[in-house]
């Protein structure tokens, strides 16, 4: 955070993705130019990001644009959400000068009359504002009980695989970024189109140090005109969320590493207590599991995550690590089982599929909970 940006005059600029919004669109830019007129700090800008709508959006925004200076647009084809914004932060950045951007959904989900309360957290001292629904006060009341679950569900994975778990919702469209973030912005490691880009791009921002603050929204039922949001959103939304974890190629290597020690140890300890001391086979693999557990354990708190700066002390890692392992341990047996007896795999194969899930599950909840710091 820039100490010299507190409290000064922003240029703001609101970036709204548009595709076949001319029920919708007329509305949000007149509330956003009144909000500016409430206030004489700040100077707006309105920035629409049309993926070549076949209705009348684009005619509506250049009327708005032959009328008043601060409405712009650019055009571009419809490759998705994400594509949008990536070109319309670059305008913003480039060509308008923003220090603050607002994302914005164009279809009147997002009330206006709350951009005052983002601005006021940016002059405090904030680097992002997140429009949540998911913090008290924060209510959904057109969702129904299944979007709900799915939206709910999908922000519990991005939280915990991406690593940031002081945010509730990642998912939000509503936000204002610190334009100093935007500039640093890696947009080829957000290689996303759709939807899923809104859940990488605040995991970037958290992964770079952004202070990241919510407040409560009522995300009501879009005006007019249709949902966007297509099959194919929600697939690449599932299918990114594993990448938001690999980030440190390095900790990775290193963890995989501790883990190949732990296989060693357990079969190396198993294989002593059973042939040297006679140990039950039944007993002997619980001790040589807890002691693999500890094993990997030392190692990867002292040495694959050692330079991470954590809140958590050893007992309390030690104690979310066995949790995890557990978990690994359950989506292991899972994926073995159905492999297995449901497709008729070969048993060996089907192990080693399910070890392979489980070990990706392990490092990136270890990762971004456990040993969650400074990267």
């Amino acid at each position: 955070m820039d100490i010299d940006s507190i409290n000064t005059n922003f240029k703001i600029c609101f970036v709204l993705p548009t595709y076949n919004e001319e029920e919708n669109i007329e509305n949000i830019i007149q509330q956003i130019l009144k909000e500016e007129k409430n206030q004489s700090k700040h100077t707006f800008s309105i920035l629409v990001v049309d993926d070549n709508s076949t209705d009348e959006t684009q005619t509506i925004v250049q009327r708005y644009i032959s009328l008043n200076s601060k409405v712009h647009l650019v055009t571009g084809q419809k490759k998705g959400l994400g594509d949008a914004y990536k070109r319309g932060f670059k305008f913003a950045l480039n060509d308008l000068k923003a220090d603050l951007i607002f994302q914005m959904d164009s279809d009147g989900q997002h009330d206006a009359s709350l951009i005052p309360d983002f601005v006021s957290y940016i002059e405090e001292g904030k680097d992002v504002v997140i429009g949540s629904r998911f913090i008290d006060g924060g209510t959904t009341p057109d969702f129904s009980f299944t979007r709900l679950l799915m939206s709910k569900v999908g922000n519990l994975l991005v939280r915990y695989v991406g690593g940031v778990t002081q945010v509730k919702d990642c998912t939000s469209g509503y936000r204002a970024i610190r334009a100093s973030y935007l500039k640093e912005l890696d947009f080829s490691y957000l290689s996303t189109r759709g939807y899923s880009f809104q859940s990488s791009l605040i995991c970037d921002l958290a992964w770079r140090g952004a202070d990241i603050s919510e407040i409560p929204i009522e995300f009501s039922s879009r005006q007019g005109g249709d949902s966007k949001l297509a099959l194919r959103d929600q697939i690449e939304f599932l299918l990114n969320i594993p990448r938001l974890g690999f980030r440190n190629l390095e900790d990775f290597m290193k963890y995989s590493l501790v883990g190949v020690s732990g296989v060693f140890v357990n079969l190396g300890l198993y294989l002593f207590l059973t042939r040297y001391y006679e140990i039950s086979e039944v007993v002997a693999p619980l001790i040589a599991i807890e002691s693999a557990l500890i094993s990997n354990f030392i190692l990867n708190n002292f040495w694959t995550f050692g330079k991470r700066i954590t809140q958590s002390r050893i007992r309390v890692k030690f104690v979310k690590f066995h949790l995890v392992s557990g978990f690994s341990a359950l989506i292991n047996y899972s994926a073995f089982l159905t492999l297995f007896l449901v497709f008729g795999l070969y048993d060996i194969l089907a192990n080693l599929i399910g070890i392979g899930l489980a070990a990706i599950v392990n490092y990136l909840i270890n990762s971004n909970w456990t040993w969650k710091g400074n990267k």
